[in-house]
């Protein structure tokens, strides 16, 4: 596959205290890349000062941009905001925060190469990552995974991780037709991406060092809420795809609009 420009996509949400020091981990690991670059930072709702700060450190970048809106939609919104915008012929999202190692990005890229991938998503059971999360999580993780390989038949053993590249005609084709904004829109993108043919799917190694405590626990009420919001939503998706065929091009009238979202945009 011929090398070209790249987009990332960097969804953050009420992160003022850490933004700056994520995104300048991850441009240091974008530059490491070598390739022409564009990084555009989606600010999910202004909430708190993380735009600003977001704002400040990218005046002195000229290949990053801070881009956002008022209220909060979700980080499924954020990202295909960040896309709407792009102009990458690959384009690639990516978590901020400090349990992903932002040098996945090379791995997952190198990936994307070598197979000439559709999609390369960053896996926690690749055999070559390094994965230090609590046992419980890991429990729950692979149940979810067992779910969506029977629901979706997904041939990758992880959707999860917050890192992921697409070849540009993937999402031209897939994006129109999503509605999840928020919880499981990985599933609904890599779902509807193998249902339209695209089935060159891959796995890439990362290093995640999950944070103890917090919402992350398990034993968290945000952590088993966004749990029933993840299982309801993925479950929404299996009926629009296996029973409504809501993604079918016959039901093309029926997919939601919204302009912020037009992927076309920036195409050409």
């Amino acid at each position: 596959m011929k090398k070209g420009f790249v987009s990332v996509i960097i969804p953050a949400y009420r992160q003022e205290r850490t933004i700056v020091r994520d995104l300048r981990s991850i441009k240091r690991a974008v530059d490491n890349l070598n390739i022409p670059y564009e990084i555009i930072c989606v600010i999910d709702g202004r909430i708190d000062k993380t735009f600003s700060e977001a704002h400040k450190f990218a005046r002195d970048n000229s290949r990053m941009q801070v881009v956002g809106y008022k209220e909060n939609r979700g980080k499924g919104y954020a990202v295909r905001y960040g896309m709407a915008k792009s102009k990458g012929d690959i384009i690639a999202f990516i978590d901020a925060g400090m349990d992903l190692d932002p040098n996945g990005l090379n791995m997952c890229l190198e990936h994307f190469y070598w197979y000439s991938a559709d999609v390369v998503v960053g896996s926690k059971r690749h055999p070559a990552s390094k994965v230090y999360y609590p046992w419980q999580r890991r429990v729950l993780s692979w149940g979810y995974q067992m779910l969506v390989r029977i629901l979706f038949g997904l041939n990758i053993k992880d959707t999860q991780v917050g890192l992921k590249f697409f070849r540009r005609a993937v999402l031209e084709k897939t994006l129109p037709r999503l509605l999840v904004k928020a919880f499981a829109f990985d599933i609904e993108m890599l779902a509807v991406a193998n249902y339209l043919g695209f089935k060159k799917i891959y796995e890439a190694p990362v290093e995640i060092k999950m944070q103890f405590g917090g919402a992350s626990s398990v034993t968290s009420k945000g952590f088993f809420k966004t749990l029933l919001h993840m299982l309801r939503d993925t479950l929404a998706v299996f009926y629009r795809l296996r029973i409504l065929r809501y993604y079918s091009d016959k039901n093309q009238r029926k997919w939601k609009y919204d302009p912020d979202l037009d992927f076309r945009v920036n195409v050409g």
